[in-house]
């Protein structure tokens, strides 16, 4: 069943269960903080963290300018400054699909279905594939040679694969584009299989040029409001 979620439009993309630190200045999100901390469950205080388009205004391109799919985040952490304003600590809840947007009022909302990543027994083997090149994507990352087909246990690897697939999708320095369809795979095992690729990817590239990416990782952004 749809349901209705404020949307907070960022250029990057969050994930289930990242810590997202956000400054709340405009009006119009400080009035959504407000109304959301009102609600005495902490769970309910949750928007949509979506992704858009580059080159594209939500005010003028409403739903085309957006990706589809995009992280409800829930506010965990607040402190409210002398002047209004909000330092708020947020953290990835779930996945949605955007079905329509409303643009009507200043704070942007959509009609939405939340994504479900249960799909049954995973094939273990995809997972340590997975977090075999994980770790040496790490390792290049950090130019350093290890054996990547020893598990270490003390490096923070998670065994679940889901929160894995997010892990690594939250971890890697990557565009816009390829995070995103990271989070947007249907299942656990495509975001593994699809995370596995591009760190073969990414790793290769950073081999090849002795230099780490442009990009920054995924981390606290900056508020767009």
């Amino acid at each position: 069943m749809p349901s209705t979620l404020p949307l907070f439009p960022l250029n990057t993309v969050l994930v289930p269960g990242l810590v997202m630190p956000l400054h709340i200045f405009e009006p119009r999100y400080r009035h959504m903080v407000t109304t959301l901390l009102a609600l005495s469950d902490e769970d309910t205080r949750e928007f949509g963290i979506i992704a858009v388009r580059p080159g594209r205004d939500v005010n003028v391109d409403a739903l085309a300018a957006l990706y589809p799919v995009g992280c409800a985040t829930v506010i965990r952490q607040y402190e409210v400054l002398d002047d209004g304003r909000y330092e708020i600590v947020t953290t990835g809840s779930r996945r949605f699909r955007v079905l329509s947007v409303d643009t009507s009022l200043p704070l942007l909302s959509a009609q939405v279905e939340f994504l479900d990543d249960e799909e049954g027994a995973i094939d273990d083997r995809v997972a340590r594939r997975a977090a075999r090149a994980f770790r040496t994507y790490r390792a290049v990352l950090g130019d350093q040679v290890v054996d990547s087909t020893e598990p270490d246990e003390d490096d923070g690897i998670p065994d679940d694969p889901t929160v894995l697939s997010y892990l690594i999708t939250a971890a890697m320095v990557l565009s816009v584009d390829d995070r995103q369809a990271l989070l947007s795979a249907p299942t656990t095992t495509e975001r593994l299989v699809l995370a596995q690729q591009l760190l073969h990817r990414e790793s290769g590239v950073i081999s090849a040029l002795s230099a780490l990416p442009a990009l920054e990782p995924l981390g606290p952004p900056p508020s767009a409001n």
